[in-house]
């Protein structure tokens, strides 16, 4: 037997003894062990004639002492996989940089602790799901108003049916959120929008002959002429399309819910600040995969159906599934973290919000004050907003000259889908680039990224629809400059804009979380979508269609991107400031 005299505390730390007389035996059991229980092992036997090893194991390798009896060499060696390797001190010590710096680019690609890697897969798979659906109804949406109403409809109903359909849910999610634990409440938001997507296809769709009026029968009870253009003419179209109209608002609700509510505010009850900093950014760079696969698989499969009906079929069945493992990856992540935070003695942080959530109950009325009450909520609220008066000042002018080029539904559609890979494939890039943007250079650098990308590539899209496009030629540019943009735009968005706004809320009481979140990720946005959508409208009836109006939009976009970047940097001293309190407060605690 070896005495192992140095330090005899190893004994008793969780060590497991064995004997065997051949040493490979010992050397490849030892590892075994490690690889079970991941606790240190000391290896104490009896040895072969002229020989004894100590092992002492830790995390990935063994730490080896030979003696031998008659030479008296010493050398240590590392044990991989079941091969063992005796070498000199020397390169014992280059081994442990290599495994050093391995374990660094590990860090740095994927700087997930092992205790963590199941949560962070699990919540993960919640956003990828929400982003898969929200990717696929989007596109459904946009194809169905731009072909049979133009994009210019799109103003109107973001005016007239989306903004009130807004102002409703939050109503509504208010008032369950005072008699809902969030388990209940989760569910309640989510199965809904999905049980709705099915009933849009199965039902409502394939009979939309028989229960909407035809253009004409509109047109003539509006007295107008089938050449007829201008508001009147949007309403006439909107009115004979009234089911396509419903979805685009549904689904427009849907992907301010999804993400913003029904993901974001149950990762931010579930993931502390010191977690955020690396799981956010990753989770954007898992859900940009789901763009990709979405828009693959309209593109492959869906655009190829005989007509927009079937493609729509096809979609929704996606869509349904992937409702189904929302709810599931819910569930599943829940018990996970009930079941650790009760392994670790620690009371479930969900359920002690649930019991002061019980306890808060406030009116839409006082939501909307404490709300205004807040600097640091209204400056989200601006960073919401601004992104939403941004991004649809150039939306719609995009999408009207996508379908002058694509006018066909199919044809649209494709190019929609092969524009979504392209946005989840741009996002993946940008996320494996910048992903330490947010933890190396800080909060405030991951908030300006936004609003600086898309002043920049707005020029170009701007000076090509001053320039006009009365050729194929003109128009496939203008085509390719606002794509770029829009993608570039959205791509920031997805991986630095939304990690760094609900980084924001994380800092703040559970009060704030609940009623401010549900403010401004809904209505906020709503309001900026939406004030970006009257001011176009109004635009149209002044000249007549958005591109004509493109000289006054851009200096509308230039101005509330300045405005955006202002309250950006403000909110990032107050983030830094609320943080360190928290901080200070747990160490007190402690």
């Amino acid at each position: 037997m070896i005495l192992f005299r140095e330090k005899p505390d190893l004994l008793r730390n969780h060590c497991h003894t064995f004997r065997h007389r051949s040493s490979s035996f010992r050397i490849l059991l030892s590892y075994c062990l490690l690889v079970l229980t991941s606790h240190p092992v000391l290896v104490i036997g009896v040895t072969a004639p002229k020989t004894n090893i100590l092992l002492s194991l830790q995390s990935s390798q063994l730490n080896i002492t030979m003696r031998d009896k008659l030479q008296g060499e010493k050398g240590v060696g590392v044990v991989r996989a079941g091969h063992t390797d005796f070498n000199s001190k020397q390169k014992s010590d280059d081994t442990a940089k290599q495994t050093t710096w391995g374990t660094s680019v590990r860090n740095a690609l994927f700087p997930i602790h092992g205790d963590e890697v199941k949560k962070f897969l699990l919540i993960g798979s919640i956003k990828f799901f929400v982003i898969l659906a929200l990717t696929i109804t989007r596109d459904n949406k946009d194809t169905m108003v731009v072909t049979e109403c133009g994009a210019e409809a799109i103003a109107f109903l973001k005016i007239y049916g989306v903004l009130p359909a807004a102002t409703l849910f939050i109503a509504l999610y208010s008032k369950m959120a005072t008699i809902f634990d969030k388990k209940t409440l989760f569910y309640a938001t989510c199965i809904p929008f999905f049980a709705f997507f099915f009933i849009f296809d199965a039902v409502v769709y394939p009979n939309r002959g028989a229960i909407q009026p035809s253009l004409n029968y509109v047109q003539t009870l509006l007295n107008l002429s089938p050449s007829s253009s201008g508001a009147s003419s949007i309403f006439a179209k909107l009115f004979a399309n009234w089911t396509s109209a419903l979805f685009y608002i549904v689904a427009e609700v849907y992907s301010s819910v999804s993400v913003g509510i029904l993901f974001w505010q149950y990762a931010n009850d579930v993931v502390s600040v010191s977690q955020a900093k690396r799981f956010y950014p990753l989770f954007a760079q898992m859900s940009g995969l789901a763009p990709i696969l979405a828009g693959q698989y309209v593109v492959k499969y869906a655009s190829r159906a005989k007509n927009f009906e079937e493609s729509l079929h096809r979609l929704t069945w996606l869509v349904t599934l992937s409702g189904v493992l929302i709810c599931s990856f819910y569930k599943w992540s829940n018990d996970y973290i009930e079941k650790s935070a009760m392994l670790s003695g620690i009371q479930d942080s969900s359920g002690e919000k649930a019991k002061k959530k019980k306890k808060t109950k406030m009116s839409m009325i006082e939501s909307a004050q404490f709300l205004g009450s807040s600097e640091y909520l209204r400056l989200i609220a601006v960073l919401v907003v601004g992104y939403g008066l941004s991004i649809n000042f150039t939306d719609v002018m995009w999408k009207s000259i996508v379908k002058k080029q694509y006018p066909d539904a199919l044809e649209y559609q494709r190019f929609m889908g092969n524009f979504s890979s392209m946005v989840g494939f741009s996002t993946c890039i940008v996320i494996f680039l910048g992903v330490h943007a947010i933890r190396i250079l800080g909060w405030r650098i991951g908030a300006l990224a936004t609003p600086m990308v898309m002043a920049l590539l707005g020029l170009p899209f701007f000076v090509s629809i001053l320039i006009g496009f009365d050729s194929p030629r003109t128009l496939r540019t203008a085509v390719i400059f606002g794509t770029i943009q829009t993608l570039l735009s959205k791509t920031t968005k997805y991986s630095l804009f939304d990690p760094t706004t609900q980084m924001a809320y994380i800092p703040l009481d559970d009060e704030s979380k609940v009623k401010g979140k549900a403010a401004i990720e809904v209505l906020g946005s709503r309001i900026g979508k939406s004030g970006g959508s009257l001011i176009q409208q109004l635009l149209v009836l002044v000249f007549g269609n958005i591109v004509d109006s493109a000289h006054v939009l851009v200096v509308l976009y230039y101005s509330v991107l300045v405005w955006w970047a202002y309250s950006a940097n403000r909110l990032g001293s107050l983030f830094l400031a609320k943080t360190a309190m928290q901080e200070d407060s747990k160490e007190h605690q402690n």
